[in-house]
């Protein structure tokens, strides 16, 4: 996982501000989509066997936990990811979202997220004891 907190501009004026989520000239990116969550949902629970995401909250804040495939929930990272955050996950790093109020994120992924790709790329994880707390 990487965080980022607080995305800074990269231009102001006093027409307003241009932040630069995403510009590293390797990452193509294949779907980007818009989530609204309300506080207290779980979102993710799974890895990805290929894919990797960038996830950038709006607004609201959540509790990002991540593990690697075949690690122990115990030694999870946990952030708090709040509004202007970027957080990075990779291929085959178990992850799981906690919203601690009602929030909207942009994800922004490397592969398709129609349906079926989704599915065939999505390992969905049972939670021992609960790697979110």
């Amino acid at each position: 996982m990487k965080l980022i907190k607080k995305l800074p501009p990269e231009f102001v004026d006093v027409r307003g501000e241009i932040t630069k989520l995403l510009d590293d000239g390797k990452t193509t990116l294949r779907s980007v989509l818009l989530i609204s969550s309300k506080t207290g949902a779980i979102r993710a629970n799974h890895y990805h066997k290929t894919d990797s995401h960038h996830v950038y909250l709006v607004s609201g804040r959540m509790e990002y936990t991540e593990y690697p495939v075949g690690g122990r929930p115990e030694g999870a990272e946990k952030v708090i990811v709040e509004a202007g955050d970027l957080v990075y996950t990779p291929p085959m790093a178990i992850h799981v979202m906690r919203f601690l109020e009602d929030s909207v994120f942009l994800a922004l992924a490397t592969n398709s997220r129609h349906q079926d790709a989704y599915e065939a790329d999505t390992v969905r994880v049972q939670p021992k004891g609960d790697p979110g707390r």
